[in-house]
């Protein structure tokens, strides 16, 4: 089994899409230029000549600095590139230490605290590489020798200034690294950054950036001809986050974009990539430790530096623009969706607008999907970004609302609910399998800035996409078991489930580990009800493992790739062999359990789960019988929403986002259900008639008025709610 495993492995190595590292030469020199707190907005040939020159000769992109917080203080940015992974110091976080002369070179004073008392067992990483491989570091600055100190805190040639370090040592040390403070000191007060964005007018702030440009420029003349330069932008400078610089010159990559495996974005980088990239261009082994990638020179870009500058700073609006809307955006959301559960308990239990709360229902559903299709325009190229996001978001929306209403299909009950989930899927499917652009810098996906995910399927796409996959199969279903092919309706579910499972858990398609635990018992769950059988805990519990084994098979399969070519899955296999497994576990369930708290979630989960328990439990009181017609008029439907749930649970537990991902499930299942119901008791149309199809040949046929003998439904929708079996006015 192994051998196979092996096998398929080897062979998926060489298919799998960016599998191909960076070129690299052996025996290079290689600098880093370290500026914190650089901007590609703060570059210009007036201001800082000397990087704008570096900028025009090397590959450019943005580099993403999240480390552990929200912000990164310039200490975090050099540990970070001393582990080659994501590290923190623990404390009130600033300037790194002085280091303190010693025989040769320099020692950073109380080195030991970061192994020992901070946690970081992984300081030291890079410095310990060069020095096994009998190559020696040279450092200017705290955060260089920081960043290239072995594990015992030591650097091999330390200068606090360019101008203090010897050419010789330039020419015999083949890793050299400078920190440029002189941008980021002003800000740090009190030995810490402080908690305000800007605390520098404009004319200090470019007069620090002269200081940054002037010192790498001094160095930049006296690097030999054949070292290659790494520029990076190496944390925050304020209380909030954003892309920084990142730029390298080796061999021929100018006029080229800079991205990473490690990202699956030619564009950009993160920190932990600096790691792997410097050792990489000397020819020094990547331990297996560092998480990070080389950097690699993707696409030409057009034009020169001045349009680089603007499209990646174009980027960092977009991403801080996602940032500061995103706690607003989902407010409304949940706001939207209490509003609209308590007034639909209120008309609905009159029998009074009902095609408002359907019209009502199907824009609601229709809002998530928009806020990805909104990315096919450029808004964040505009002048006001904000306010063209909001208003493409709600163009979107109510476009899709219109097509899924105004349609032929809109007097099938199940016509709305079909065209929303079917643009769903097809939206994220689509976006999985062309790069996930889609999701990038989108209000309900990820951002470069934050810098928890930055490709793949999120765990809020996620939970969309389960939903609208589960319910689109149960649609098709639906009309498959009404003409006695449930066998095929089952199959149905089964291969669709199935083929968006794999997508969304595919390493460097979606890359979504919990996503593949979660949808599993979701599909078997669906799949089962529609074919007649029952389904019990035990069979539950049983699908949840089946999840867990297929996404561990995956992750396996990933972790036998080359280190360099393997996401996240890949890599947790690796931490379960060293034993780090279950520290990566307790971080994602305390993170999973804070947004049990969290206001602008739960309110979504609490409000959909009291309307379906009361209205399943008080048909005729809570809703005038809407959801049990619905279940009646298909029980495809059903099984499909308990599918759902099933999956939206089970994601919120074992995702770090929790209830991010069941909210989202009912925020699109519920108001499409009730859709289903208002449509099936002929509440969706001018007339209050619906259109029912004959089981037999699939014709329409008006409701109340010659409806087939062989309708197995137990209700007319064209009669009075008082003389249905199903629905009873409210005394």
């Amino acid at each position: 089994m192994r051998r196979t495993l092996v096998a398929f492995a080897l062979v998926l190595s060489v298919l799998w899409p960016g599998a191909a590292q960076a070129a690299t030469q052996a025996d290079e020199r290689v600098v880093l230029i370290g500026v914190p707190g650089l901007q590609w907005s703060d570059l210009s040939p007036e201001v800082t000549p000397n990087l704008w020159r570096l900028a025009g000769q090397g590959a450019a992109g943005s580099l993403s600095v999240r480390t552990v917080g929200r912000v990164t203080c310039p200490y975090d940015g050099w540990l970070t590139v001393s582990a080659g992974t994501r590290s923190a110091v623990g404390y009130g976080c600033g300037l790194p230490p002085v280091p303190e002369p010693g025989q040769a070179g320099a020692v950073i004073p109380d080195y030991r605290y970061l192994h020992e008392v901070a946690g970081q067992k992984n300081a030291g990483t890079l410095g310990e590489a060069v020095h096994a491989a009998g190559q020696c570091t040279a450092a200017i600055g705290p955060g260089a020798a920081l960043a290239l100190a072995d594990r015992a805190g030591k650097v091999d040639v330390y200068a606090s200034s360019p101008g203090q370090v010897r050419a010789e040592d330039l020419t015999r040390c083949r890793v050299i690294a400078m920190d440029v403070d002189d941008l980021i000191r002003p800000y740090v007060t009190g030995g810490r950054l402080p908690a305000a964005e800007e605390q520098l007018a404009p004319a200090q702030r470019t007069t620090a950036l002269r200081l940054a440009d002037a010192k790498a420029g001094a160095l930049l003349s006296v690097l030999p001809k054949d070292a290659g330069v790494l520029l990076a932008g190496l944390s925050d400078h304020g209380s909030t986050p954003h892309l920084r610089v990142a730029v390298m010159r080796q061999g021929d990559v100018s006029g080229r974009f800079l991205g990473a495996a490690s990202t699956h974005r030619e564009d950009i980088t993160i920190l932990p990539d600096i790691t792997a990239t410097m050792l990489s261009m000397t020819g020094i082994p990547v331990p297996a430790t560092v998480v990070g990638v080389p950097w690699q020179a993707g696409e030409s870009r057009t034009g020169g530096v001045e349009a680089a500058r603007v499209e990646l700073k174009n980027a960092d609006v977009a991403g801080q623009t996602i940032r500061e809307m995103g706690g607003i955006f989902f407010t409304t959301v949940a706001a939207l969706q209490v509003a609209f559960y308590i007034v639909a308990f209120l008309l609905l239990r009159r029998r009074r607008g009902l095609p408002g709360v359907r019209v009502a229902a199907v824009a609601l559903a229709s809002v998530p999907v928009a806020t990805y299709l909104v990315n096919l325009t450029s808004w964040h190229h505009t002048g006001a970004p904000m306010l063209a996001l909001v208003g493409g978001i709600v163009g979107f929306a109510l476009l899709l609302a219109a097509a899924a209403l105004a349609g032929p299909w809109r007097r099938s009950p199940l016509g709305p609910l079909a065209v929303v989930t079917g643009v769903t899927a097809a939206v994220l499917g689509g976006d999985l399998l062309t790069g996930t652009t889609l999701q990038l810098n989108s209000v309900m996906g990820y951002t470069a800035v934050v810098g928890a995910r930055y490709y793949g399927l999120g765990n809020i796409p996620f939970a969309l996409f389960a939903t609208s996959v589960l319910l689109l199969a149960a649609t098709i279903a639906h009309r498959l078991t009404r003409r006695d092919l449930r066998r095929a309706a089952v199959a149905v579910v089964v291969v669709l489930g199935c083929t968006a499972m794999i997508m969304g858990g595919w390493p460097g398609v979606g890359s979504d580990f919990g996503g593949v635990i979660a949808f599993v018992p979701g599909i078997a769950v669906t799949a089962l009800l529609i074919g007649g059988q029952r389904v019990s805990i035990v069979k539950l519990g049983a699908f949840c493992l089946v999840g867990g084994v297929t996404v561990m098979i995956i992750a396996y399969l990933d972790y036998m790739r080359p280190p360099a070519s393997q996401t996240h899955l890949g890599r947790f296999v690796g931490q379960v062999f060293t034993g780090e497994a279950l520290d990566v576990i307790f971080r994602k369930l305390g993170a999973m359990l804070s947004t049990l708290l969290s206001p602008n979630l739960m309110p979504i989960v609490i409000a959909a789960f009291a309307f379906l328990t009361y209205a399943l439990l008080r048909p005729e009181a809570a809703s005038a019988g809407i959801l049990p017609a619905a279940f009646e008029h298909s029980p495809a439907l059903k099984a499909g929403l308990i599918g759902t749930l099933i999956s939206g649970v089970v994601g919120m537990l074992v995702n770090d986002s929790g209830a991010a991902v069941l909210s989202m499930a009912l925020a699109l299942g519920v108001p499409l259900t009730l859709s289903v119901g208002i449509g099936a008791l002929g509440g969706g149309t001018a007339s209050g008639e619906a259109e029912i199809e004959n089981p037999d040949d699939g014709t329409p046929h008006q409701a109340g008025a010659g409806a087939p003998e062989g309708d197995a439904r137990p209700y007319r929708t064209g009669q009075d709610p008082a003389s249905s079996s199903l629905v009873s006015r409210s005394n």
